[in-house]
């Protein structure tokens, strides 16, 4: 499970240090893919399989499902992080979630993000409020 809040930086290369508590999960190969609120997903190989298996049973004919896929699947990148724990973020998914050097890595459960720390400190502070409010079922059935 991906946890936590972490602040990597971007090297001149395009390239970021996995923190070290995804580590293990990470080290199996990963998958970067772009992300919806322009970030960067970051799925272990096996969640992202999981992931696309959802994915191709969508109808042919939902035209909403080809345009998730496309968007979805046209930026994804299957990577190894190399001896250091480093993935390269490929310049389409830099320039998607207009990353530069500060960066916010966040564990979501399933799934790391990557933003622009810029972004997530606005993202967060415009929804921090109504998570601290919320009164009613999000998730329903679940919570």
């Amino acid at each position: 499970m991906l946890l936590g809040t972490h602040t990597p930086k971007l090297d001149d290369k395009g390239r970021i240090i996995l923190p070290a508590k995804f580590r293990s999960e990470l080290a199996g190969g990963v998958v970067l893919t772009r992300g919806q609120e322009h970030c960067i997903y970051v799925f272990s190989a096996a969640m992202f399989q999981e992931q696309l298996d959802k994915l191709r049973t969508a109808p042919l004919t939902s035209k909403q499902g080809r345009e998730f896929q496309r968007l979805f699947l046209s930026g994804a990148s299957e990577q190894e992080p190399d001896s250091q724990h480093r993935l390269t973020i490929p310049t389409v998914l830099r320039d998607y979630a207009g990353l530069d050097r500060e960066l916010t890595v966040i564990g979501a459960g399933d799934r790391a993000e990557i933003w622009s720390t810029e972004a997530w400190n606005s993202y967060y502070a415009e929804r921090e409020e109504a998570f601290a409010n919320t009164e009613e079922e999000v998730i329903p059935g679940l919570f």
